[in-house]
């Protein structure tokens, strides 16, 4: 294909491109951007393309740069999406954490620290039985009985939200 060739090419078919591209993608700006970058593409293999073919070619190279286009812009919506996910998660784990903090506040300090051990550090109860000089019975009684108001405490609508 000649150059005068290749410019016929786009008098003769830039709207019938762009009015297919346009159709799909539904916005001016990317869609002038596909057909655009799609004659580029035409512009670049003009010297082994047949003038014949250059419609089925351009087409087909438009196609499928608006492919690319939507693939493009759905994983930007994804990233997007998960990252205002993440920050709405942050938020809700910092909330998280602030009423646990105030539920673990409201224990007496055996109680609290026999949680801390158990729940926070994962020590077994002889571990934390040779810690606070407690039996390892005595650990689960006391356990049992801070997580009960711990359990109260966190279960209350206001403390939720």
């Amino acid at each position: 294909m000649t150059e005068k060739e290749y410019n016929e090419c786009v008098n003769r078919y830039a709207d019938n491109v762009y009015r297919f591209i346009l159709k799909n993608l539904k916005h001016t700006a990317n869609a002038e951007d596909v057909v655009q970058s799609a004659f580029q593409a035409l512009w670049e293999q003009r010297t082994t393309v047949q003038e014949a073919t250059a419609k089925a070619l351009l087409f087909t190279i438009a196609y499928r740069k608006m492919i690319d286009h939507i693939r493009k812009q759905r994983r930007v919506t994804y990233e997007a999406s998960m990252n205002s996910y993440e920050k709405g998660t942050e938020q809700k784990n910092r909330n998280l954490k602030e009423v646990l903090d105030r539920a673990l506040e409201r224990l007496d300090e055996i109680k609290r620290s026999l949680v801390l051990l158990k729940d926070y550090e994962g020590y077994s109860y002889e571990e934390i039985g040779n810690i606070t000089g407690l039996s390892a019975s005595q650990v689960k009684v006391y356990l049992h009985r801070a997580r009960l108001q711990l359990k109260e405490y966190l279960v209350t609508i206001e403390n939720i939200i």
